[in-house]
């Protein structure tokens, strides 16, 4: 519970409506969670404006609003500039500022965070910490874990407090957050009190939010202005140019860790061996000494990974032989690499890759290991996302998979079937042939069950897109979806149920 007052007084430039004793038992940016007692933040988002649902607040028993322009309403009111970004402060100051009771680590990038989030949480609670995450798949607070159907992997700030708070109160030390752009940029993880910054990669995704890659690079690069600098450490990769642009931004930081599997002047570096279905066998270097990863995950990528969590989990002090004994034994990350198998004699693959970069890794990964048979390939492109990369996404499968097919993924309010055209076209620019080696399926079920009609033995079927997600977006509605259960099905009506 905080007094109106308090919380006005922590928003810099805010003006008090009313009465300032008045007391908020819960902090609300959602008409439809207000309940007696509530303050409600009218945030401006793209489809709705909060403002139009204050009256609905109210009527739910809300005693207070905050809102960026004076409302004629019969209860107290903050009035600030900017909502979203000032419901960061109110939030902060409402949930008595946890992240400050925390050892916060921040994970960004285009690709990687969901997979190095659990790598370095399997590593921390292997030493003996207590530790939370919030991120893609799931929120788990101590040892209680939830997943979420939010869709946004950094929830709005006020959830963010909320959830930190609820952290403390389990006696968790350790906080994992995957930070995405957004969530950066749209001021989700103000206040956070971040001690650890790791940039994974940052390559080509949500333009139609940032306009320019330069831009993009720039939101990602704000996790470490709001990492606590005199005694943050930044983990940085430095094979990728998007994560070394980020560098500059990372000077004042007590310390910078670096690592590659390329640049053997980085603080970790890795020396892959091998690599494939099973794992990927590597040597790694820190200091003059050696030892050797055995990482169970599949794909080189995951060395790197791999790497970026050894480097957080070593700023938060567990020594470095232990890190790599505890990513040696590292669990399968859910909706990452997921093998479906009811006997079948073809591969059926399931996987988050959802950018031109990741999709052409798992791609060729699988057109490695499968060696002589047939790559197929089903994907599509969210709506009202980054449409460049949508051509970009079809060449990529053309050029490496033998049988493409495109249908959707969350269209959202746009045309699903104008979205998977935008992609088909940039397989047909590199050389893919409609009703040949190229299909347009618009229905994702029925872009499934025509993958595994076309597959023959010795082939493999990867299903890209949706991973975890257990929904598929489509006209304002969140329809029911399980990838893996549906890949499953479709195999049981063919004849194949052996597990």
């Amino acid at each position: 519970m905080r007094s109106l007052g308090d919380l006005a007084n922590a928003v810099p430039g805010s003006r008090l409506i009313g009465d300032p004793r008045t007391i908020a038992t819960s902090l609300v940016y959602d008409s439809r969670d207000v309940s007696q007692g509530a303050i409600f933040v009218a945030l401006r988002g793209g489809y709705v404006n909060g403002h139009a649902f204050v009256d609905r607040a109210l009527a739910q028993g809300a005693v207070a609003v905050v809102v960026d322009h004076p409302l004629k309403v019969a209860v107290p009111q903050i009035v600030v500039q900017d909502t979203r970004r000032d419901l960061a402060t109110i939030a902060d100051a409402f949930y008595s500022q946890p992240s400050r009771e925390l050892t916060v680590i921040g994970i960004t990038g285009t690709d990687g965070k969901t997979t190095t989030s659990y790598i370095l949480d399997h590593i921390l609670r292997q030493g003996g910490l207590r530790t939370g995450m919030i991120g893609t798949v799931s929120v788990r607070i101590g040892d209680e874990t939830v997943d979420h159907e939010t869709r946004q992997t950094t929830p709005e700030s006020a959830d963010i407090q909320r959830l930190l708070r609820a952290m403390v109160a389990a006696n968790v030390d350790t906080a994992i957050l995957e930070a995405t752009s957004h969530g950066l940029d749209l001021h989700r993880l103000d206040h956070v009190a971040f001690a650890i910054g790791v940039v994974t990669n940052i390559t080509q995704e949500h333009l139609e939010h940032h306009k320019t890659i330069e831009a993009y690079w720039r939101a990602k690069a704000r996790l470490f202005e709001v990492v606590s600098n005199e005694a943050g450490v930044a983990v940085v990769n430095l094979d990728d140019a998007g994560a070394r642009s980020v560098l500059p931004y990372a000077t004042n930081c007590r310390q910078l860790l670096t690592y590659s599997t390329k640049d053997q002047s980085a603080d970790l570096f890795a020396s892959v061996q091998e690599s494939g279905l099973s794992g990927s066998r590597a040597t790694l270097r820190h200091a003059g000494q050696e030892f050797a990863l055995d990482l169970p995950l599949v794909g080189a990528f995951n060395v790197s990974n791999a790497l970026a969590a050894i480097g957080a989990a070593m700023a938060r002090g567990v020594a470095l032989a232990d890190a790599i004994d505890a990513v040696n034994s590292v669990p399968q990350v859910p909706g990452r690499m997921t093998a479906i198998t009811q006997g079948q004699p073809f591969g059926v693959m399931v996987d988050y890759a959802h950018t031109p970069e990741s999709l052409e890794k798992v791609l060729r990964l699988l057109r490695t290991a499968i060696g002589t048979g047939r790559l197929i390939a089903v994907f599509g492109s969210a709506g009202e996302r980054d449409t460049v990369k949508r051509p970009i996404q079809g060449a990529v499968a053309a050029e490496i998979a033998d049988i493409v097919v495109v249908t959707n993924e969350d269209p959202r309010y746009e045309d699903a079937a104008s979205i998977v055209d935008a992609i088909a076209d940039g397989a047909v620019a590199a050389g893919a042939r409609d009703g040949e080696t190229l299909f347009r399926i618009v229905e994702r079920r029925d872009a499934i069950a025509k993958a595994i009609d076309l597959a023959r033995p010795g082939d493999a079927i990867l299903l890209a897109g949706k991973g975890h997600e257990r929904s598929i977006i489509w006209n304002g509605e969140k329809l029911p979806w399980d990838e893996a259960q549906v890949a499953r099905e479709l195999l049981a009506e063919r004849g194949w149920t052996t597990v």
